[in-house]
């Protein structure tokens, strides 16, 4: 005899299901990042490797913004789950705002970057900037995809359908956001100091 599920189990077992896939698209995602910071230290040996470049204080800044994000995002579920929505609101839209201002310093660094008479492509690119071009705007590709997610997270919020027992959205939502802060930070501390 087949037993029915009842609509809690039912809910229970798509969120389960919906979270496990986000953890097998984030691990790939962490995989691809992980070949190119391998072929970034197996780069490193060239003779053409710039030993005395640096990385501009614009993305210092951009590491603290979206760690401030991140932390928005969490106080934003967390005042869903309490059923306080004006609040979380207020914390999605703090969310989007330092997300942009995240996108904003990343593209004053590489201005700083040229600014420094380092370039990213033609004659007069190296190795090392090539690389960390690469790696910043495939990082930045990920983080458009998760300003896309925010967005709907936050339609949703204001269309109402997140509340005390129904958080599945805002879960999922920031459980991406924080594995790209997660992931630059990462990035940041690999390409500052390595």
């Amino acid at each position: 005899m087949v037993e029915k599920m009842t609509a809690q189990e039912h809910m229970e077992r798509n969120a389960k299901s919906k979270k496990m896939l986000l953890w097998f698209a984030m691990i790939s995602m962490f995989m691809t990042f992980a070949g190119l910071t391998s072929a970034y230290v197996v780069s490193a040996s060239r003779p053409d490797w710039l030993n005395d470049f640096k990385l501009p204080q614009a993305f210092l800044i951009s590491t603290v913004v979206i760690v401030l994000s991140s932390i928005t995002f969490h106080m934003a579920k967390t005042f869903v789950k309490k059923g306080n929505n004006s609040m979380a609101g207020t914390m999605l839209l703090a969310t989007l705002a330092l997300g942009i201002a995240f996108v904003f310093c990343q593209f004053n660094g590489f201005n700083e970057i040229i600014e420094s008479g380092y370039f990213f492509t033609g004659s007069e690119s190296t190795v090392t900037t090539s690389f960390a071009y690469i790696v910043i705007v495939v990082h930045m590709a990920h983080l458009f995809a998760g300003l896309i997610v925010l967005l709907v997270v936050i339609y949703n919020h204001f269309k109402q359908k997140y509340n005390s027992s129904q958080t599945l959205g805002i879960e999922l939502g920031a459980m991406f956001w924080h594995f790209l802060d997660v992931l630059w930070v990462y990035l940041f501390l690999f390409l500052y100091f390595y």
